[in-house]
């Protein structure tokens, strides 16, 4: 079936943009490759609006799925009629549908069934008619030796009618509508768990409507209940629930109204209230998963195209005290030529003896940069660094979350199969400063340090979109073929771990690839991976210098139309400004290229393989500041941005605890998104207004002080330079602005579609 007019009209889109994607992504062609290489058939759409359109018509095949297999379940018990049928046909979302299979669908034997296997069928049709008979009266025509009494006689027709309520398709969306519209989540204290449970202690008597329940909140909440901490209660006003069942089925005052307003008593409290809160409580887990996986995404996205360092000869430590720092040094590709062990923490001579060794290991392997862990004896160890070395050489604190996790993973052991652990941490923390995302790719995303509480959402949806994640920021800045390993290759379009392996023994056994044609030759490779893959892979040198651009193979016969139109050449084109610049877009305009090409591709010539992300730029922290102990009120710091919640940002300003930006502490406005002000990675200036070091909690503000950032120590020492560009993104890279909008919508649809 096709989805592309609905779509359209749920996402604002043009159907003939809907369709064209659609069609691509039937061909087998990914949302980086469309948005990047297909923008005349989607009139421009970027990789948020394109995985909408994906989503949603996923969705609603799902949707469609459904309504066929309800459709043969009742059709097989004899009971579609034509009006159900179309009332099927016509359901908009699944609550709607699933409603209308309620009194069909099969069920367990009920009490209700059980009424009916004893006659009272009739009973119950009686007093639902609410006429004058006295109930005790017509209860007694059916007694039998099941039923000695009235009372059970009645008590059996109000299970039938309690049932009959709960199925009532109306009745359900009343009250799941009042559910959403003023329920509220009730967070108490379990008691006797009062000290176990101190880090809830926010949510020991904590009241919040349904309707605006902030998502970081109920999964604190959903987890201090899972742990045995929190009771977490959802309800309504009961008086309210009941109005909307007695509207609808008590008609009169008779004693045959009262049986059945018993009925709709019971129906609510037994059968309804938990099937609805059930049901609220998948919903509002859903939005809050939904919420904490986009902020997941957005931080991955943000560290992953963190700016490159570049390729310098690098001596990388994975510090430590006792243990001592494990020292690594690392050519301009990130290759170990060398380790060693140093201590300088635990005694004179023992320091004495660790500078030795560092000194001869910079002249020797020509050191240009140092990379030191930021965790335990980092900032120390970053002390004992800056004492003896040249001011030209940069010594530069990372983040090295997650270092451990791919030093012990299946990929480490592969990469250094006669190295320790140890050794392979500091090998990544140096190489994550050269080239952030070419490393990062190797560690799972939920390791790298960022996001909230993703460890409660789910885990399926969550790995999906970092994936996703993931692949749009490799694909956004390029790969280089020649160098990049298995793991980076495989998030490139088109290709995936099986071909990535394949291109990587391919170059092993026949060197490096001399141009992009090559890789044809790679067993496994074909047409459609080569035209999905093409343009996001990079050769330096490469016999056609357009190899090493993101133009497209399939474009190389246009720019060197373009060359021949110019009596000049395609090299000619790359190198002269003055040359392109008589290049009219328009006399290459055809059925297939359109201006976004064009301008694609001449934004590429003026710099091939353009590197999106932003320039490297050195960090240091404050010196003398090392512990949360030598924290005082009042104090400014420079810090980095390590991670982005709802609720604020977190910042690492040097002594090993990250301190919280409150959303209301980030500007002298008013926030709502604190992706308005920072991003993962940013250089900013804080000052400490609170610090509970029992608790090691740390409270920063940024008001007054922005938009500036922090001062920062040119790699040459000396002169303070303070950096207040706005934070941009690579035109590359969906903007956030538009994906936090896109999102909300697609959120919305999703709701609506469940």
């Amino acid at each position: 079936m096709n989805y592309a007019s609905k779509i359209s009209d749920l996402l604002g889109l043009s159907t003939a943009q809907v369709s064209n994607t659609l069609a691509l992504l039937d061909e087998g062609a990914t949302i980086p490759f469309i948005a990047r290489y297909r923008k005349e058939m989607t009139s421009g759409l970027d990789e948020v609006q394109l995985a909408d359109i994906r989503d949603l018509s996923k969705r609603l095949q799902e949707l469609d799925k459904r309504k066929e297999a309800i459709l043969k379940s009742i059709e097989e018990q004899g009971k579609l009629t034509p009006e159900l049928q179309q009332q099927i046909i016509d359901a908009e979302t699944i609550s709607i549908l699933e409603d209308l299979y309620l009194p069909y669908k099969p069920k367990r034997r009920t009490r209700a069934s059980i009424a009916r296997d004893k006659g009272l069928q009739g009973l119950a049709d009686l007093l639902l008619a609410q006429g004058q008979t006295d109930p005790l009266l017509a209860a007694a025509d059916y007694l039998n030796e099941e039923l000695a009494l009235p009372e059970e006689a009645l008590a059996g027709a109000r299970d039938i009618l309690a049932e009959l309520f709960s199925e009532h398709a109306g009745i359900r969306a009343k009250i799941r509508t009042l559910f959403l519209e003023k329920g509220n989540f009730r967070s108490t204290l379990i008691p006797g768990t009062e000290e176990a449970a101190q880090k809830f202690k926010d949510y020991f008597d904590w009241t919040e409507p349904v309707k605006t329940v902030a998502s970081h909140r109920l999964l604190a909440m959903r987890r201090g209940e899972k742990e045995g901490f929190l009771r977490l209660e959802l309800s309504v006003n009961e008086d309210d629930a009941l109005l909307i069942l007695k509207e609808e089925f008590v008609k009169g005052r008779g004693d045959s109204s009262s049986q059945v307003t018993l009925a709709v008593e019971d129906s609510y409290k037994r059968l309804i209230k938990p099937s609805i809160e059930t049901e609220m409580r998948v919903l509002t887990r859903q939005k809050a998963d939904e919420e904490a996986i986009r902020v997941f995404s957005e931080n991955a996205r943000q560290l992953l195209l963190a700016a490159p360092m570049g390729q310098k000869r690098l001596l990388s430590i994975d510090p430590g005290f006792r243990t001592g720092c494990k020292v690594v040094c690392l050519d301009e590709q990130g290759k170990l030529l060398i380790n060693n062990t140093i201590y300088p923490h635990t005694g004179e001579g023992k320091r004495q003896e660790s500078e030795r060794i560092v000194k001869n290991l910079i002249e020797q392997y020509k050191i240009e940069a140092i990379a030191i862990g930021n965790g335990t004896a980092g900032r120390e160890t970053e002390a004992f660094i800056k004492r003896f070395v040249s001011p030209h050489i940069l010594v530069v604190m990372v983040n090295e979350s997650g270092a451990s996790i791919y030093s012990a993973s299946p990929v480490a052991r592969e990469e250094f199969p006669d190295h320790d652990i140890t050794v392979r941490g500091a090998v990544s923390i140096g190489r994550r400063l050269m080239d952030p995302l070419a490393e990062l790719v190797k560690i799972d995303p939920k390791s790298i340090g960022v996001g909230q509480y993703q460890h409660d959402v789910d885990q399926g949806k969550l790995q999906a979109s970092l994936d996703e994640t993931v692949a749009s920021c490799v694909n956004a800045v390029g790969v280089s073929l020649n160098t990049a390993s298995r793991q980076i290759l495989a998030y490139v379009s088109g290709l995936g771990p099986v071909l990535a392996q394949n291109i990587v023994n391919y170059r092993n056994e026949n060197g490096p690839f001399r141009s992009r044609a090559e890789l044809k030759k790679v067993p496994r490779l074909g047409d459609k991976a080569f035209e999905q893959a093409a343009g996001f892979l990079r050769i330096s040198n490469a016999d056609n210098p357009l190899d090493s651009s993101a133009v497209h193979p399939e474009r190389y016969p246009l720019v060197e139309r373009m060359a021949k139109d110019l009596q000049s050449t395609v090299p000619e084109l790359l190198k002269n400004q003055e040359v392109r610049r008589k290049i009219r877009p328009a006399d290459y305009v055809n059925e297939e290229v359109g201006l976004h090409t064009l301008n694609d591709i001449l934004a590429e010539l003026a710099k091939p393989g353009r590197d999106p992300r932003e320039s490297f730029e050195a960090f240091s922290f404050t010196e003398g500041v090392n512990s949360i102990d030598d924290l005082k009120v009042g104090m400014k710091l420079p810090g980095l941005v390590t991670n982005i919640t709802n609720f604020g940002a977190f910042v690492d300003i040097g002594v090993h605890q990250d301190g919280l930006v409150h959303l209301s502490q980030l500007a002298n406005r008013y926030v709502k998104d604190p992706n308005e002000v920072v991003k993962v990675n940013q250089q900013v200036e804080v000052r400490v207004t609170e610090v509970d070091t029992a608790r090691k909690r740390i409270a920063l503000s940024m008001k007054d002080d922005q938009p500036k950032l922090a001062s920062k120590t040119s790699p040459k020492g000396g002169k303070q330079v303070k950096d207040s560009r706005p934070v941009q993104k690579s035109k590359s890279v969906p903007k956030k602005d538009r994906a936090s909008d896109m999102a909300a919508k697609l959120a919305a649809l999703q709701a609506k579609f469940r």
